[in-house]
């Protein structure tokens, strides 16, 4: 057995010694990089408990709320709990409902951080997923007002100021906030002057360039602010529009889905918004719901979904096989009204991302695959991806990589 050198000895005893100096570093590195977003974390958090203090004041509508043009900021505050590397605004803004009224909405604005590029930063423009239409199920009024904006850190990355409302009924009440659940046209509108809102705000950047992205409920809010932007907001350019499981056709979603848990949750809040809306075209709770249901609307109405859901099944399980009178889908004026709330009756310039969960069980693979053919029959650029094994829930992310290699080919 050969021996090593004393000096052959003390030179690996040496490069031993700087391995572990060079590694001990790199774990320290590590860890204060970690330590970093660990405080990153905890500053957010720490930021949001204290925006709590005030937060029904921000949301108490001035008596003239509604006096300015739509777009306009009634109220704002930049925000303590942001994202890593950006700043953030709740906004209190004026929009336009289905009537042509002037109403109110609510808001967040977050804008990453650094110089903006010349002409200023493209706008992303987000339409929430179903999450109630209580005024405290409104996203900015949560917690985490990020939490439901799908996609944010890597659309932050792409120097996006991100614009993402409450919709209208959300987040304020009272007659200049009136519930528009699945509303299509005052829903696009409110998409359309989030964009508007963010431009008040200087230090966003925000320029007339807008990206629309939207999922379930928020997909059907997009659409509708794509093929109304150029009568409604002709100065703002429409790039690219985006959308995961959209509630397109309101007449199938609820067909689908009227006997079941999810129809009755669904239509809860879409009958409760409708008869409102639409009072003047007959739109009465007594001609599509049963006495049972009727009696039950106004407690399910209350809760907000995400955080609510087992509460709701507790109160809509009685109601299986005896929540409608007859399927909306053939009874008037619910049949005009569906069909007119639902998305593609008309085609809009800018190309078209769909994304559709193959396990989707809530918006069926084949409604969203209608509607593409749809789109597609209207002449217009639409790509389509088909995700196995992703949800109702998950498609939005699932379909990240896919939407920003879309937006890359488009260079947006």
């Amino acid at each position: 057995m050969r021996t090593a050198a004393p000096d052959e000895t003390a030179r690996r005893q040496r490069r031993r010694a700087h391995r572990r100096r060079v590694w001990m570093g790199v774990l320290a590195a590590a860890l204060t990089v970690a330590a970093g977003f660990v405080a990153v974390g905890e500053a957010r958090l720490v930021g949001d408990a204290v925006e709590r203090a005030g937060l029904a004041a921000f949301y108490t509508v001035p008596a003239d709320a509604v006096a300015g043009e739509p777009g306009t900021i009634i109220r704002s505050e930049e925000l303590v709990g942001v994202p890593f590397d950006a700043r953030a605004w709740r906004v209190m803004y004026r929009t336009t409902d289905v009537h042509g009224d002037a109403v109110v909405s609510t808001g967040i604005v977050v804008s990453p951080l650094g110089p903006a590029p010349a002409g200023g930063r493209t706008v992303l423009s987000w339409g929430h997923p179903t999450t109630g239409t209580a005024a405290d199920c409104a996203p900015s009024r949560g917690f985490d007002p990020y939490a439901l904006i799908e996609g944010m850190r890597l659309l932050l990355a792409r120097g996006y100021t991100i614009a993402a409302t409450d919709y209208v009924g959300m987040g304020t009440d009272g007659p200049a906030s009136p519930d528009s659940y699945l509303v299509g046209t005052t829903g696009g509108n409110a998409v359309l002057d989030a964009v508007r809102a963010a431009q008040h705000l200087a230090a966003a950047h925000a320029s007339d360039r807008v990206v629309l992205w939207g999922h379930s409920q928020g997909g059907q809010a997009v659409l509708f602010a794509a093929e109304r932007a150029p009568q409604y907001a002709p100065e703002l350019q429409i790039e690219a529009v985006a959308v995961a499981a959209p509630a397109a056709d309101l007449t199938t979603l609820l067909s689908d889905h009227i006997s079941d848990i999810s129809g009755i949750t669904i239509g809860s809040y879409t009958f409760a918004a409708y008869a409102g809306v639409y009072a003047d075209r007959g739109a009465e709770l007594s001609g599509i719901l049963t006495a049972q249901a009727q009696k039950l609307l106004p407690e399910m109405n209350e809760l907000c979904l995400l955080s609510n859901i087992s509460r709701l099944h507790e109160i809509g399980d009685p109601l299986l096989g005896h929540f409608v009178t007859a399927d909306p889908a053939s009874v008037e004026p619910w049949r005009s009204l569906l069909a007119e709330n639902s998305a593609g009756a008309s085609a809009f310039a800018a190309p078209l991302f769909v994304a559709q969960g193959l396990d989707d069980a809530l918006v069926v693979p084949s409604a969203t695959a209608q509607f593409v053919a749809t789109e597609r029959a209207h002449g217009m650029d639409v790509e389509f991806h088909e995700i196995r094994g992703a949800d109702h829930g998950t498609i939005a992310y699932a379909a990240l990589p896919a939407l920003l290699a879309f937006l890359d080919a488009h260079r947006v």
